[in-house]
Order: structure tokens, then sequence, then C-alpha cells
């Protein structure tokens, strides 16, 4: 799934969310497909795996970009199964740069 930005920028105030993700999200893809959505937005942060299953996510940019991750993460990749999403708004960190997948 290709995810772009349509607002041109518009969006103007900076947001970061801490996301965690539960359900069948390991093994299938989850990770690349937040990865490829988050750069398609021009957002900044990671994704990783969790110990219990879950996926954790750290976004900032945008907030029309951060919230159209947001609503991603209720369906993810094709494969998946989400259960549950939990989220909470955390400080904008100006020194992260690009998305990475954390192992």
């Amino acid at each position: 799934m290709q995810i772009k930005d349509n607002e041109g920028g518009q969006g103007g105030l900076l947001k970061a969310l801490h996301i965690k993700v539960a359900g069948r999200v390991q093994g299938v893809w989850f990770r690349a497909g937040t990865q490829k959505a988050a750069q398609d937005l021009d957002l900044a942060g990671w994704v990783r795996n969790m110990p219990d299953g879950a996926v954790e996510i750290h976004i900032q940019g945008e907030k029309t970009s951060v919230d159209r991750l947001l609503s991603w993460c209720y369906h993810g990749s094709c494969g998946a199964r989400v259960d549950k999403v939990d989220f909470n708004e955390t400080e904008v960190d100006p020194l992260l740069k690009g998305f990475s997948i954390r192992y």
C-alpha cells in the first residue's frame, strides 16, 4: 500500500507519537510497511518488534502526516491482524531524521 501526503505541506504543526500495535503484527511485513508509509509521508522515527509480539513505533513530523500513519496502524500491512493500538503524544526530537527499522 502506498500512502502519499497530499496536503502539500499544509499541515504545518509538528507532532510526535509513541505507538504500540498488538495482534498478528510480526512476521507479516508490518515493520517494512510502516517504514514505507512513514517515508511516503515524510515522517521521521523508527519501528521495532517487541518481545511480547507487539510492534513499537515512534513517529514525528507534520500533524496531518502523523495522523495518517496512525490511521494506517489500525489495519497495517497485508496479512496483519491488528487487535489493539495504544498511543500517546510525546516530545518532538529535532535531531531525529529519517525512518528506520530497529532490531
